[in-house]
């Protein structure tokens, strides 16, 4: 079904973040802790030899001496503190591999923020993905190890901009993707993710619905649903790069080269993969099929992290990287662990809106 409708920020339109760090809060809570040592040394080697395993395909041996001591750090404090790490599949190896204790997409990530068994959540993603957590886990103390890692998708859209379309197209529901800050979140009646855009899309059971802010995810959704979309003119910085001709000029050389892409990539970058779908499904893509070359047209760092678990495939990189998601690094992560900084604090009332669009994506039954 095409789409009715393209809507967008306008000139004027400035985000308001809800992602507000309150310095020294959790550390008056929790406490701070001494610096562990970061030196690199035959103790250091050994202990962390097994996870360095995981990642050697990925990782080069002279930069191990730099990341070991922090993962060693990093483990030792996240049980000191009954910490929980929940990495993004976007995240560097390091990171994915080593000091993740829950990896995943957008929904999967939003599972495990609903039922982690834990005093303190250092997320390693993007402040969207923060205050989700937040959002979830209101007494929990949230970390964000640099609050500059944004989103242009979240950057897009407002809440004032909801509530505008809302005067406009009045009864028709809103779907929000979780790419969106929390006072968007607040405002619509369900959040989705791309792992389940299409199934949430259809739980409304309306004829039209307004899905923000991803204009290409909401097209890849009219195209799999009779359902009419009104849709935000909101892109993914990084996915939008991507071109329909560079992908031909990949297979050109290798006909037997698996192409497969993510929905927030153009239409015309879509009608040249092999598979569509999540970071999620597609990682599933790759681990069923086991293809001898592909090219995963998303986030180069999450082919660095599948060919760690599955190193006899060839992974053609045409790397765009996200530069707010690689602002997550291990001694941001330390100093996360260590002085408690940038902790993610949001407004009670709009938490409490927003909880009920991300439960209610959370509890969707198929």
């Amino acid at each position: 079904m095409p789409i009715l409708q393209a809507f967008g920020p306008s000139a004027a339109t400035a985000p308001v973040p809800s992602l507000v760090p309150v310095p020294g809060a959790a550390a008056r809570r929790h406490g701070v802790l001494p610096m562990p040592s970061l030196e690199w040394n035959e103790q250091v080697a050994r202990e962390t030899a097994p996870l360095y395993a995981r990642v050697q395909k990925v990782v080069p041996a002279v930069e191990w001496p730099f990341f070991a001591p922090y993962v060693k750090a990093i483990n030792a404090l996240k049980k000191e503190r009954n910490a929980v790490i929940l990495a993004h599949n976007y995240q560097t190896p390091e990171i994915y591999n080593c000091v993740a204790d829950f990896v995943g997409d957008s929904l999967q990530l939003a599972r495990e923020a609903s039922k982690v068994d834990a005093d303190i959540i250092v997320q390693c993603g993007v402040h969207f993905m923060a205050e989700t957590s937040k959002i979830l886990n209101p007494e929990k103390t949230v970390l964000i190890p640099d609050r500059r890692a944004g989103c242009s998708l979240a950057a897009s859209i407002t809440g004032e901009d909801v509530r505008l379309l809302r005067e406009k197209f009045p009864g028709v529901p809103v779907v929000a993707y979780v790419n969106t800050s929390a006072d968007v979140k607040a405002e619509v009646d369900i959040c989705c993710t791309s792992s389940n855009a299409l199934e949430v899309v259809e739980s409304l059971r309306s004829d039209r619905v307004i899905f923000l802010p991803d204009q290409y995810l909401a097209s890849y959704i009219a195209s799999q649903t009779n359902v009419k979309i009104i849709a935000w003119k909101g892109a993914c910085e990084v996915h939008e790069r991507f071109t329909a001709e560079e992908l031909r000029q990949y297979r050109a050389t290798d006909p037997a080269l698996q192409i497969i892409a993510h929905p927030e990539c153009p239409p015309d970058v879509l009608a040249e993969a092999d598979y569509t779908g999540s970071t999620a499904g597609m990682i599933d893509w790759v681990r069923k099929n086991r293809p001898r070359r592909v090219i995963m047209v998303t986030e180069c760092s999450m082919a660095d992290n599948v060919q760690a678990e599955l190193p006899d495939i060839e992974f053609v990189r045409p790397c765009n990287l996200c530069p707010h998601m690689k602002r997550i690094t291990l001694p941001k992560i330390l100093d996360s662990l260590v002085y408690l900084k940038e902790e993610v604090v949001i407004d009670p009332m709009i938490a409490a809106r927003a909880r009920r669009s991300v439960e209610r994506m959370i509890q969707l039954k198929n």
